[in-house]
């Protein structure tokens, strides 16, 4: 990325998720010195502060297979709608999460600026549940099939255009916890699929190349979607759905070192932190580090 104006907007969302406290991760992040840390690096920064968001406790879920479904499309219009004017204003997007239901509302938001572009989905989960298949109803699990045009009308109409991704440019890394039936939607899309053993196998410096490759193939500039579930919790242990063996520190550092190095990224969306669950702010500080890595901070 061109250093110009980073613009931070945080989306407070606990409504997609099956445990409260997501919706303390954006101020968590900028406790841990996100602004300032942008500004040293050359950044304009500019804080939008937060989207409003519903209480859950006071809101009723009226349908238990898409929680909050009524909430989360108002919250994701909200975003979709300040995605596309920081587009417009040719301001580099920045969102802080909530939970990774606000993906919804971001990739609309791409999509109503951008004819095509690649998406890289950092995620121990799939995200690609629907109505069909979800056992929870936690609509966090469907934010990339909703991208995709699958899902409930609700939410597959934010920003009038029902598929926002190109599944042949979006790509999944460090996926370790899919469920069955996502794995055969998977199988049947375009979208590739990093999981654990192939980071394992073949190290995150080609995986994160391959992904590159991918995601940049006549598209004009990449989203980086960074769920913090991710990293293996003795690094992140304040995330909403922990899962073991998951990313290290330094592999994490890397794939964002990587993209920075590609000058291809254009925007970034970082998700499910809680606080409550989290060590010292731990997992706060790894989120600001990694976002300054993606935003060009280098070790020499």
């Amino acid at each position: 990325m061109k250093k110009q104006i980073v613009r931070i907007i945080g989306v407070p969302i606990d409504l997609g998720a099956g445990r409260r406290g997501v919706d303390m991760g954006p101020s968590a992040i900028r406790y841990a010195g996100l602004n300032e840390r942008l500004q040293q690096l050359g950044w304009d920064v500019e804080d939008h502060g937060n989207l409003e968001v519903p209480v859950p406790e006071t809101r009723e879920i009226e349908d238990k297979r898409l929680k909050y479904l009524t909430e989360i499309v108002t919250v994701n219009e909200q975003l979709y709608l300040e995605m596309s004017k920081a587009l417009e204003e040719g301001v580099v997007p920045l969102i802080l999460g909530g939970d990774h239901s606000l993906g919804i509302g971001a990739l609309a938001g791409l999509a109503s600026k951008r004819r095509c572009f690649g998406l890289i989905w950092f995620d121990t989960h799939g995200d690609y549940n629907s109505l069909d298949t979800t056992d929870s109803g936690n609509i966090h699990g469907m934010s990339l099939a909703v991208a995709n045009g699958i899902g409930a009308p609700e939410l597959t109409a934010i920003g009038g255009r029902k598929k926002k991704i190109r599944e042949e440019n979006t790509v999944i890394i460090g996926a370790r916890e899919i469920d069955l039936q996502e794995q055969d939607m998977l199988h049947q899309s375009k979208i590739t699929v990093f999981t654990m053993r192939d980071i394992d196998q073949q190290g995150m410096k080609e995986v994160v190349s391959q992904s590159i490759k991918i995601a940049s193939q006549g598209t004009e500039g990449i989203h980086i979607s960074f769920d913090l579930d991710v990293i293996d919790p003795e690094e992140a242990p304040g995330v909403g759905t922990p899962v073991v063996g998951g990313i290290t520190y330094r592999e994490a550092h890397l794939a964002m070192e990587l993209l920075a190095d590609s000058g291809l990224v254009s925007s970034m969306d970082i998700v499910e932190l809680n606080p409550i669950l989290d060590n010292q702010n731990k997992t706060a500080e790894l989120a600001v580090g990694l976002i300054c890595s993606a935003f060009g901070k280098r070790i020499f």
